[in-house]
């Protein structure tokens, strides 16, 4: 399923979310995350040893439930892919890059500041992924 173009610019505007998995027992997870469209995907970062990357695993279901501070939402009940391979890296440096408008030059990484070199370095170390969400259903008023 494609966005359109409001609910592809409400994303460009708004990085913050709540991520709902599933666990074992069918019970519903929420954890805020940031998110961001990369290319026309929607990504957001995680680690190999977190218990969402493990219930994904298992069931790649997931809603996302992006917000503002006023009454505008949208809801993503999208299909998830761990992107993990050697590309990792690379891919949570341009998802940063879009999240904090910072096409060049170093990126705020837990208020230190890393140049790219510094910020792989610390990707690959984190053993950080990414999720890329595939829409199945998308709704809201955005």
């Amino acid at each position: 399923m494609e966005l359109d173009e409001k609910q592809q610019a409400f994303l460009q505007d708004h990085h913050a979310a709540a991520m709902i998995t599933t666990a074992h027992d069918g019970e519903a997870k929420a954890v805020r995350v940031g998110i961001a469209l990369v290319d026309g995907r929607i990504w957001s970062s995680g680690t190999t040893d977190r218990v969402r990357t493990r219930r994904l695993r298992r069931d790649p279901r997931s809603t996302l439930f992006v917000f503002d501070p006023g009454p505008r939402f949208l809801t993503i009940e999208a299909k998830v892919t761990i992107l993990d391979g050697e590309d990792a890296p690379r891919n949570n440096l341009d998802l940063f890059r879009v999240m904090q408008s910072r096409p060049a030059g170093p990126l705020n990484w837990y208020g230190e500041e890393l140049d790219e070199d510094a910020f792989l370095a610390r990707m690959v170390s984190e053993g950080r992924l990414v999720y890329e969400f595939s829409p199945v259903k998308v709704y809201g008023t955005a």
